[in-house]
């Protein structure tokens, strides 16, 4: 049985080097907090105020919340949420895939030099695995294919998880990328593997 690392990916947020002098000044470039499954990609040791739009009382306050900032940078912004975060911090975040930004959720991002509005790139990442080419043929599946994994902790809270994007790439480690909620709903903490289920 072919079986697969499940990884929780937290609530975070990729900027541009735009936007991450906006926030920080300057030549600000992200350092190295820890290094990620994924090869090249990094938590920074920089956080970001992501300040909510949604509330009751649009002259109240606004909801906000400290996020990570994963790195390198890259070409465009996004906030990655879970359903859980969004409601909580007043955000709108459709299931994209990481990258389909367009007309997704907006807020406002602050750092201690600056803030940024973002009228688009709030997204509730869709799960998905991280293959190779080698991986895909190992798996029996393409690129974009749609699959199911089960999830079994023996916890008591076996899962199904459909709708799971297949992405692969020469530059991907072998993972399944779950948010907190899925994470929770399927008590996944720790080590865990799945099986995609034909």
């Amino acid at each position: 049985m072919k079986e697969i690392l499940v990884e929780t990916s937290a609530r975070h947020v990729h900027v541009t080097q735009e936007t991450l002098e906006i926030l920080f000044g300057k030549g600000h470039e992200l350092e190295v907090r820890k290094m990620l499954s994924q090869p090249g990609q990094f938590a920074s040791t920089d956080k970001v105020e992501v300040i909510g739009y949604n509330t009751k009382d649009p002259a109240g306050p606004r909801p906000s919340a400290k996020l990570s900032i994963l790195g390198p940078v890259r070409k465009a912004n996004q906030v990655e949420v879970s359903f859980t975060d969004a409601r909580t911090l007043g955000l709108t975040a459709p299931v994209r895939e990481s990258g389909d930004i367009a007309g997704s959720g907006k807020c406002t991002l602050r750092g201690p030099a600056g803030s940024v509005d973002l009228d688009e790139g709030v997204i509730v990442a869709k799960r998905h695995i991280h293959m190779t080419p080698e991986d895909a043929v190992n798996f029996g599946v393409k690129n974009g294919e749609i699959v199911t994994v089960e999830v079994d902790t023996g916890k008591g809270r076996k899962t199904l998880f459909g709708d799971t994007v297949i992405r692969v790439s020469p530059k991907f480690a072998l993972a399944m990328h779950i948010d907190t909620d899925e994470c929770n709903a399927s008590s996944a903490f720790g080590e865990v593997y799945g099986r995609i289920v034909k």
